[in-house]
Formats: C-alpha cells, structure tokens, sequence
C-alpha cells in the first residue's frame, strides 16, 4: 500500500517536534518495509531521519524555519510557487478545499490547504493510481525545492526526491527551468528576502491570468497541520515574522 509510505513523507516534512523524533523509528520501517522508492532515494530519507532523531530539537526548529518559513523559494505552500499573493491564489485554495471535503478530509479555517505536507496527507487517503496522478500535477514544484534543497546541502531533499519517484507523471524541463530562474535568496540575506517577500500587485483584466498556474489549478481543481498519527501539542518555536 502506498498510503503509510506517504503518511510517512507528510511527517518527515512537519515542523520537528519531541513527539516526531520518537515516531522516527517507525517511520523508517515503513519506508523501508515497503520498499516503494528507489534504493537511492531510501538512503536519502535515512540520512534525513536520523538528522531527525538524533540532532538537537532547537537546532532542527530553526533549521526547519530558516529553510521553509523565512525562504520563500522554499516555501511548503505549493501555490505560493505559481500564484504568489496574485487574486488567483484565493479561489485555487477554495478549489482545492473543495476536493479535499469531496473525498471526506474536512480541515479547519486555519489551515491553508496547499501546504505540502496536508496534501500528501491527503494523497495517502487514496487509491494509489489516483494518488500517484495527483502527485503528477505539481511534479514541476517539488522538483525544483528538491533541487533548491540540494543546493543548500540539506537531507530534506529526499522527501521531494521521493514525491517525485511516486509520481505518475513527470517534471516538463521548460516549466521546471522556469521556477529554476526564480530568486532563490539564502535565508541569511535579509535584503534579498525582504524583497522576495515584497507583495505582488493583483492585476484585473485581459491578460491577468497566466497559463502555468491556470492549468495547475484546473488539474487540482477536479496551514500547518500535525503530523500524521501525531499528538496535537502547540510546538514552542522561534518567532521570526515575515516582512
């Protein structure tokens, strides 16, 4: 069954908690039990387990943060790569909340439904071609954070590595170059990221829209969130507010 291997790849990509370091082990017996990914791609995800069960939770909060809160090419929230703060983001959170509720997953109002690791939840609660087909539609983006990830050297890389294998289908080069050619500012650059995060003007009338993220949304159409199986516990984390 794919559905634990995905529940599996929902929790790897949660905030670090003390209640995630102790599901460690039982993570890596599903990947490896399995046996669904690519030797390679196992390795990778050991590699970043044991980060996870070993290092010092304080230490793997601010990484956690630094990577995917504070740099916003690396955000966890998929539309953030195609809509930005645009118009068009409200109505593909609304479309894919929609799905979600059409196949019985209800989430609160605080939570956005594009965070990757809520729509890999979601992907684990179904059939596996269906979930493997869903997977397909935003290859594009986890590609490029896997890449952007293996640019800083960071284990996380695997877990979209491994999103990317289970795919049914597979990153197009030119959608991929483009998200490439996107800034990609380090998160000690508070200049750069400043002006990463600078809002983007919401444009009305003909040629508003744009064909990648219209067609991303017509395909998914059809937050933090615990990790799977997890406790509810508040995490104690840093405060670094966005600009």
């Amino acid at each position: 069954m794919i559905t634990r291997a995905l529940k599996a790849l929902s929790a790897l990509l949660t905030y670090p908690t003390l209640d995630l370091q102790a599901a460690m082990p039982e993570l890596a017996a599903v990947i490896e039990g399995e046996a669904l990914l690519p030797a390679t791609v196992r390795r990778g995800l050991g590699h970043l387990i044991d980060e996870l069960a070993t290092g010092d939770l304080y230490d793997l909060q601010e990484r956690y943060v630094l990577l995917f809160d504070r740099t916003r090419s690396l955000s966890l929230h998929l539309f953030e790569h195609v809509h930005g703060e645009s118009r068009d983001r409200g109505q593909a959170m609304i479309d894919l909340k929609n799905l979600y509720e059409q196949h019985g997953l209800s989430i609160s109002a605080a939570e956005l439904p594009d965070f990757v690791p809520l729509f890999i939840e979601f992907l684990s609660t179904q059939p596996m071609g269906e979930a493997c087909a869903l997977l397909g539609q935003p290859v594009h983006i986890l590609s490029a954070l896997a890449e952007r990830l293996r640019k800083r050297g960071s284990a996380y890389e695997a877990v979209f590595r491994a999103l990317v294998a289970l795919a049914a289908a597979k990153p197009k080069d030119d959608a991929l170059s483009a998200l490439l050619q996107e800034p990609d500012a380090d998160a000690d650059d508070l200049a750069a990221l400043d002006k990463a995060w600078e809002d983007e003007p919401v444009r009305f009338g003909p040629g508003a829209g744009d064909g990648c993220k219209d067609n991303l949304v017509a395909r998914i159409r059809a937050g933090r969130r615990p990790a799977p199986g997890m406790p509810v516990t508040p995490p104690i984390r840093p405060v670094l507010p966005r600009p």
